[in-house]
């Protein structure tokens, strides 16, 4: 019996540092049944030839490349819309997968009946050191909970296309996964569900969204504002949620792994 197909969207700029290693763990899959979308997004350095030397030896990854700089949303869409899997996952450009990552989740899924899922994950370093932190997924997320705050490592989430067709996100330069996932769930009608066991490694990198308290507030805001249509004094309250959330609910999430 053919195993479903899983479409794996990857945008991609100036990440010759990291590329070959996101795509071996997708190589390394212990599901066989993928195909990689690479998305690059007008970059300048030698990902694309890295890519093109992966492409020769595996028919299943494919190429796509942005003319100009669009942006992780508008390369993730176009992703999105070449894709023909059963399921859809997202794995960005610096970030790894364990080699049983698409397996556990594909048999989950089908177990549970389940629309979305997604899982926890560890953090490592730009370097690829562990900083011995986990990430523990909730168990179950619904749009009301999650409109609270993104709780779905994006390296982690899976949709089933089949199910829910193909959910895209909003062209917004930044937390566009977010509301991808709020579009997902409520496209579903079931709450999202998790697996607690580790499936992949984010890589913790300085200029990202969360190490600025100021761009956090900024871009978390135009989800509610921009993303969502909600006026400014509704987007203001779900703001003060959302701090709450971030600070005093989702830090418990972060364990220490020689604490486990």
């Amino acid at each position: 019996m053919l195993k479903p197909l899983v479409s794996i969207i990857t945008p991609m700029f100036d990440s010759e540092a990291f590329i070959s290693e996101t795509i071996n763990s997708v190589i390394n899959q212990t599901h066989l049944n993928w195909e990689l979308l690479l998305i690059d997004d007008n970059s300048r350095d030698n990902t694309v030839a890295i890519v093109n030397e992966f492409i020769t030896q595996n028919p299943n990854i494919k190429l796509f490349k942005n003319e100009t700089n669009l942006g992780a949303a508008i390369s993730r869409n176009k992703g999105i819309l070449e894709a023909k899997g059963d399921y859809i996952a997202f794995l960005d450009a610096d970030d790894l997968w364990k080699p049983e990552k698409l397996q556990i989740q594909i048999e989950f899924m089908q177990a549970e009946s389940c629309d979305v899922c997604f899982s926890s994950y560890e953090q490592m370093n730009e370097s690829g050191e562990p900083l011995n932190k986990l990430i523990k997924a909730l168990p179950e997320l619904t749009y009301k909970k999650f409109l609270k705050s993104n709780y779905i490592g994006n390296l982690t989430g899976m949709y089933n296309a089949n199910v829910l067709g193909k959910i895209i996100a909003p062209d917004l330069r930044k937390r566009q996964d977010w509301l991808l996932w709020l579009r997902a769930i409520k496209a579903s009608g079931k709450p999202a569900k998790s697996i607690q066991e580790s499936l992949a490694y984010y890589r913790v990198r300085k200029d990202s969204v969360s190490s600025n308290k100021l761009n956090l507030i900024k871009y978390n805001y135009l989800v509610y504002k921009k993303g969502l249509g909600f006026s400014n004094l509704k987007s203001i309250y779900y703001m003060i949620i959302f701090l709450n959330e971030h600070f005093f609910v989702k830090s418990k999430q972060v364990v220490s792994i020689n604490k486990i």
